[in-house]
């Protein structure tokens, strides 16, 4: 369900100047804007979707309350007229936006709202906010998925994240079997999964008593081995599973879990053992600041582990400083396209070296099993054989359909990154993905450029 709030100050201070300005000049005209990237994060060679739901919840949610007029009229000594258009906002334009769980790159719109001036302008922190963030954990949840195969893979990243019920969504989109957050597993029917705290094994006299009492009162248990040492660890998890199924409760050790030290050379000794006592199915699942090039480092030793537990790396969307890949943030940008006015160019766009944008209203067509895409203004006709990504999604402010479920959105994602080839799944792809423009779109970007000059 939505949050009850309003999110009418999830903004920046300059949007409602840039909003008086234009509403004050005449200049609130209709208008598109565009959200999208300048490049791919992590230096990986594509993004996954992510971050519709909060949008929507964003939009539907923002108007302004009298409390927060009030407090805007101490602080901009605008007129009446201008607070009580704020008082009576409410979103009434269209929105275009890619499915999530999609696959997009660099310079490609997201997203687009044609709207008014001051709603599109007023709507852009919180939708670079929700997609910004979101597809940046989608992305970083399916380089670990792509990496780490048919292991399994949980989201251990709750008490890190600065938005952990949307960030534990986008990082099942991503890939993710499970979370240990509790909310966002009951929201969002995600599996819920987890191990036990070394608090707990620490409570007890002794780690033998611990997993002695674990697998006494829980009929199916996961003991993390290294509390103490990984050696010990092992040996006690075997004796304390023996001894439950020697009393005949049913009770199953179902997974160990090592979070520390030298996880691939722990993985081969609790292996050894496990098979050695005749219980080589138990399941070795590692955790501790992994992220997808730790883990690929890991399996490319041949370690038997068959899961990975990823917390605030995954959580907060990091890069991996041992591999010098920077992260954090996807730099998405949400600019001015094309503007309605009268005895004007209509078309718009930012000329500033690297960081010029693409004007006009455009559309996204993908060819093939990512043979290439090719971006075009969005009333040229559909090419042949090129599968449009940007879809109606509002309508006059209204969602055009209810939202599909995680599951499907997820089915989504794994169908896509299924079809992807290879050398585009890598984590640092030597060739970047054939993104293509329009004739059409080139020449005006081109006039436009030249009539800046």
């Amino acid at each position: 369900m939505p949050d009850a709030r309003t999110t009418a100050f999830d903004i920046d201070l300059y949007h409602i100047d840039a909003a008086y300005l234009a509403w004050k000049s005449g200049y609130n005209a209709p208008s598109a804007f565009e959200l999208f990237t300048r490049g791919t994060p992590f230096r990986g060679g594509y993004m996954l979707t992510a971050g519709l739901e909060p949008a929507a919840e964003f939009i539907g949610n923002f108007r302004f309350t009298r409390e927060q007029l009030a407090w805007l009229r101490t602080i901009k000594p605008y007129e009446d007229e201008f607070f009580e258009m704020l008082g009576a906002f409410r979103f009434t334009g269209d929105v275009y936006a890619m499915a999530e769980g999609e696959i997009a790159f660099a310079h490609q719109p997201l997203l687009r709202v044609e709207a008014s001036f001051v709603q599109g302008m007023l709507l852009e922190a919180g939708l670079l906010r929700a997609l910004g963030i979101g597809t940046l954990i989608a992305t970083k949840s399916a380089r670990i998925r792509t990496t780490v195969g048919n292991c399994s893979y949980a989201d251990f990243g709750f008490r890190r994240a600065h938005e952990p019920i949307w960030a534990t969504r986008s990082a099942y989109i991503g890939g993710t079997d499970s979370t240990s957050y509790v909310e966002a597993a009951h929201r969002f029917n995600i599996p819920s999964s987890g191990t036990i705290p070394h608090a707990i094994v620490q409570a007890y006299p002794d780690e033998l008593t611990a997993f002695r009492e674990i697998a006494r009162l829980m009929p199916k248990y996961m003991l993390l081995l290294d509390t103490y040492d990984v050696d010990q660890g092992i040996d006690n998890a075997i004796t304390a599973a023996k001894e439950e199924a020697a009393n005949g409760s049913g009770h199953t050790l179902m997974a160990v879990r090592i979070d520390s030290g030298d996880l691939a050379a722990w993985a081969r000794l609790v292996k050894s053992r496990l098979v050695t006592a005749g219980m080589g199915d138990v399941k070795v699942l590692v955790s501790g600041d992994l992220d997808e090039f730790k883990a690929q480092d890991l399996l490319a030793t041949g370690a038997p582990i068959d899961g990975f537990g990823v917390g605030g790396n995954l959580a907060v969307g990091l890069g991996s400083i041992e591999s010098d890949y920077i992260g954090g943030v996807i730099g998405a940008v949400y600019k001015l396209s094309w503007i309605d006015l009268p005895g004007d160019d209509d078309d718009r766009m930012k000329i500033a070296g690297s960081k010029s944008t693409w004007p006009g209203k455009k559309a996204v067509y993908r060819f093939g099993d990512f043979d290439h895409d090719l971006v075009t203004l969005d009333h040229e006709l559909a090419p042949d054989g090129g599968r449009p990504l940007l879809h109606p999604w509002m309508k006059e402010g209204t969602l055009l359909h209810s939202h599909p479920s995680l599951t499907e959105i997820r089915e989504r994602a794994m169908s896509n990154l299924a079809a992807m080839p290879t050398w585009l799944k890598a984590l640092a792809p030597e060739q970047d993905y054939d993104v293509r423009f329009s004739d059409e779109l080139v020449a005006l970007r081109d006039r436009i450029v030249a009539e800046h000059k």
